[in-house]
């Protein structure tokens, strides 16, 4: 068998299906599925030092203050000129920018493996249903793989989740195709379903820890979602009637587990598979107080005050006006449940797929708006702290996306060199990915290998544009760290027109 986890360097299979992202069944259209040829490339981003960078372009709808430390992380895809993980600060500069050869990345965020910060992110392609078939990725601070990792047991990779454990175990989603008789619920007889699949592995060794499946331990009658029709016989595609989307670890070592298709978040024993608990949906074991109740939600995440947040998407199709983020209350002595807060953007926007919300450490509250291409931050009070929008304005499925958005504090130190590049008067240096950088030391000389410092300014944006002061045969720079330290030289180049 071959291994499940490869580690070091590992080949990137080239594939070509777009990625639509966790959607609903019937978003069949070409654009929602990202195959239309577009008349013109969608807007970008252009860079003179990294011309093969076109990551999309930011609007700040509202300026940043008071919001949690570090940078917000995205992996725009959809309509946009290149897809992948970007991370970007405040003002909506790119510190890091990664162009990959599908429509995109799910999932993309920071995580710890052997104690150290990492990045992780999945890759693959998806059906225009939202059924992914891919695999998980982890790079470190110097933007390197580390490890990637695949389900066992014959198995692919789902887009909706991976999360690495304090035992440096993996937990992620997988869909896979089951033969059911749907009869029961006005389907074909000969029908079929995607089965939803919680699997944990070990990450160094590929070995199968923990599988939990939905059927038939959820029936297939807990579903909102229609089933195929029956004349349709055994040519029906399969039902998605679960829809796993997000795993969640709880303090017992249970798993919170939210099916977007049931609209039920499901506390999973570990050791018997069982189901504990149904919070929402038909079947809830907790009344639902005033506003509590949800509907084809996504990220559900229990947190160290007890208290449930998920982002409730109303939609598709809508029973709600707008998109929340719910904070809940689940009291398992009364087992009823109380609103305890919740969030939505000013702009009453509504989400039909995708979507999270990401309680930070000093009480904010970030919001990946998903299938709408806004990432938001509040104060716990509600009040709107930072607004980001990096789409095309138009309607959902035919603009730019994130499946989910993210605040980390992150250190990234990249391998290779800064780089510059001179047009007429004017010098651009970049380096991607290096976060120390606070200013540039512009280097000019008659030879490559005689070059002398003749200013330094301070480093601003992904790019920072340079007035030469002085008129040289070759130009190097030098990125410099707050303490003055050189942290990386350039090549020397030669000016260009």
């Amino acid at each position: 068998m071959l291994p499940r986890v490869k580690l070091a360097a590992f080949v990137l299979v080239v594939l070509t299906l777009p990625l639509a992202g966790c959607n609903d069944s019937k978003r069949t259209s070409a654009v929602e599925a990202g195959t239309t040829t577009q008349t013109a490339p969608p807007p970008a981003r252009t860079y003179h030092s990294r011309p093969d960078l076109k990551p999309p372009l930011v609007r700040i709808g509202t300026v940043a203050h008071r919001t949690g430390p570090g940078y917000v992380f995205i992996a725009p895809k959809m309509v946009v000129a290149q897809a992948g993980p970007m991370i970007m600060d405040n003002r909506g500069e790119v510190i890091w920018f990664k162009p990959l050869n599908t429509r995109g990345v799910t999932d993309f965020r920071v995580q710890h493996y052997h104690g150290k910060p990492v990045l992780t992110w999945w890759r693959g392609h998806v059906s225009n249903v939202g059924v992914g078939d891919g695999w998980y990725v982890i790079y470190d601070t110097s933007y390197r793989p580390v490890a990637e990792v695949r389900p066992g047991n014959e198995l692919v990779g789902d887009v909706h989740e991976f999360l690495i454990t304090k035992n440096d175990t993996a937990l992620f989603t997988v869909y896979h195709r089951l033969p059911v008789d749907l009869s029961s619920v006005g389907g074909p007889k000969e029908g079929s379903i995607w089965d939803g699949i919680v699997q944990e592995v070990d990450i160094a060794t590929g070995r199968v820890l923990f599988e939990w499946h939905s059927y038939p331990e959820v029936a297939i009658a807990e579903s909102y979602a229609p089933p195929p029709k029956a004349k349709a016989g055994a040519k029906a595609a399969p039902y998605d009637y679960f829809h796993v989307n997000s795993i969640d670890m709880e303090a017992s070592g249970n798993l919170l587990v939210s099916a977007r298709n049931t609209h039920t978040v499901y506390e999973i024993d570990r050791k018997t598979k069982k189901v504990l608990w149904r919070l929402g949906g038909k079947r809830s074991d907790f009344k639902m107080g005033p506003g509590t109740t949800f509907a084809w939600q996504h990220d559900a995440r229990r947190h160290a005050d007890g208290t449930i947040t998920l982002f409730d998407n109303g939609a598709a199709p809508a029973v709600e006006k707008f998109s929340r983020v719910l904070v809940l209350r689940a009291n398992a002595t009364t087992k009823k449940v109380t609103l305890v807060r919740s969030y939505h953007h000013p702009k009453r926007l509504l989400a039909p797929f995708e979507g999270n919300a990401q309680l930070l450490p000093n009480g904010n509250i970030l919001v990946g708006w998903g299938a709408q291409p806004y990432v938001s931050e509040f104060a716990r009070s509600g009040a709107l702290l930072f607004d980001v929008y990096f789409g095309q304005g138009k309607p959902p499925g035919k603009d730019a996306d994130s499946y989910r958005a993210y605040r980390f504090q992150w250190h990234g130190h990249p391998r290779d060199r800064p780089v510059v590049v001179v047009a007429g008067n004017t010098a651009y240096s970049s380096w991607n990915g290096a976060t120390d950088v606070v200013r540039w030391r512009v280097l000019a000389g008659a030879a490559a290998g005689q070059l002398e410092p003749v200013q330094t300014v301070a480093k601003n944006g992904f790019e920072t544009p340079i007035r030469l002061t002085k008129s040289a045969a070759f130009y190097a720079v030098k990125a410099l760290g707050r303490d003055g330290k050189v942290l990386g030289t350039s090549e020397a180049v030669t000016p260009g027109p």
